[in-house]
């Protein structure tokens, strides 16, 4: 089923080093392709990974007029063979096909030469340079919540960023869920209450700390989530995610996170951190972590007389299967 009022730009160039920003554009370029061609396929590959042949196969017209969506990773590793295919491409792109090229803005021929002629062609660009200014932070967050539907004021600005930090994710997610919270009204009393109990970032500070075998962090992590009257329930859950995820990655082997990504249905940022965390784990040791989740999530749903220990318990089992040699 597709919308003919809708004609995505064949060629698009997202330049910038800020993944939030990155991966944002890219889900902007397939949902509008797909406005146009609900079946648009969508193909994400690093250049590096792959020949001339490959990429001539990608981009070349089909014979059913399939919608497709190719995105060129890493653009600024070209080598000489596939930024001459580029392009060559972008002069006349193929009729239903979205062309987009994510480079980091830097770097050197002939990566920037591609850059060049995707301009030159008239492509959409998306600028994503990393957010390093307090001001351009300050503004992100700004315009986040704005796009949410909600209003707020200068101070409620500074007293997000100095409870979240400068993560983007983080910061994103907070503004959205603040206006959703608050109908709207995004103020420095609403941000601190809201920080007083955020439930799924303590659940998964804990849960970040367990996978990664730092059994003090973890636990100190935990008493203060149970101080602050985070649910039982929300940091078993934390802890659920963390081990499920770290074990499917582990268990689809080495391989490039965006690939991985579109592979698990993850985000790929989700993926490079399990990927750094899974490799400290054993396989028989995520099957101990997995029955611990499995056994604490059973605890705090009335099984176990002390859910505080139970979480504990488990915390330090996951920890210790971390550290484990088998």
């Amino acid at each position: 089923m597709s919308s003919p009022s809708v004609t995505p730009a064949p060629l698009q160039l997202v330049l910038g080093e800020e993944e939030l920003l990155v991966e944002r554009a890219v889900r902007a370029a397939l949902e509008t392709a797909r406005l146009a061609d609900a079946s648009a396929d969508l193909t994400r590959i690093r250049v590096s990974e792959l020949t001339a042949p490959e990429l001539a196969e990608l981009v070349s017209p089909s014979l059913f007029a399939e919608g497709r969506v190719i995105v060129l990773d890493a653009a600024h590793e070209a080598t000489q063979d596939i930024a001459a295919l580029v392009i060559s491409y972008a002069k006349q792109p193929a009729e239903g096909i979205v062309l987009a090229v994510v480079h980091n803005g830097g770097g050197r021929k002939p990566g920037k030469d591609v850059v060049a002629a995707m301009r030159k062609a008239g492509a959409v660009v998306t600028e994503c340079a990393k957010i390093t200014k307090a001001a351009e932070r300050e503004g992100f967050v700004r315009n986040e919540i704005r796009q949410a539907g909600g209003r707020t004021d200068p101070a409620a600005v500074a007293a997000l960023i100095d409870s979240v930090g400068s993560d983007l994710r983080e910061l994103a997610a907070a503004a959205q869920q603040l206006v959703a919270d608050t109908a709207g009204a995004v103020t420095e009393e609403a941000v601190r209450r809201y920080h007083r109990g955020r439930a799924d970032v303590t659940g998964f500070a804990v849960a970040e700390k367990a996978v990664t075998g730092d059994t003090a962090g973890a636990l100190e992590a935990l008493r203060w989530a149970m101080q602050t009257g985070v649910p039982h329930v929300l940091v078993a859950d934390a802890l659920a995610d963390a081990v499920r995820t770290v074990a499917r990655v582990a268990g689809a082997g080495r391989a490039d996170p965006f690939r991985l990504a579109g592979e698990l249905g993850m985000p790929a940022w989700k993926v490079k951190k399990a990927l750094a965390q899974a490799r400290g784990w054993k396989p028989r040791a995520l099957g101990e972590a997995i029955r611990i989740t499995a056994q604490v999530n059973a605890d705090v749903k009335g099984m176990a007389a002390d859910a505080d220990y139970a979480l504990e318990r488990a915390v330090l089992g996951i920890a210790r299967a971390q550290r484990s040699d088998h």
